[in-house]
């Protein structure tokens, strides 16, 4: 089994408690959230419609699109009902230090 491969995204200064980020990780837009002091990651682009999700509003651990207002659950990437019905990708976080780190797979 290989070793997941880790990018450097950010650094925690970047990122306060209840604030969102976009990445790039190669080809793909990442969303980082700071929910209480602890950082995810999940797919930035909105399963239903092109929208960035870190343009939109975050409230606890939901994060809601700009555009037609579909929520997911960020520490899951759960849909949590209409407009959108597919979850969003979540991908691994780790914190070294300061730096913020994801891991992407095929990244």
């Amino acid at each position: 089994m290989s070793e997941a491969s880790w990018h450097k995204v950010a650094t925690m200064a970047e990122i306060g408690p209840g604030e969102m980020k976009q990445v790039r990780v190669g080809p793909r837009y990442v969303a980082l959230y700071n929910v209480a002091g602890t950082v995810y990651a999940t797919d930035d682009i909105c399963t239903h419609a092109d929208a960035s999700l870190s343009e939109g509003y975050l409230e606890g651990d939901i994060v809601e699109c700009p555009l037609h207002q579909g929520r997911f659950h960020v520490p899951t990437g759960k849909a949590m009902g209409a407009p959108v019905t597919v979850d969003i990708a979540t991908f691994q976080v780790r914190i070294e230090g300061a730096d913020i780190l994801v891991s992407i797979p095929g990244a």
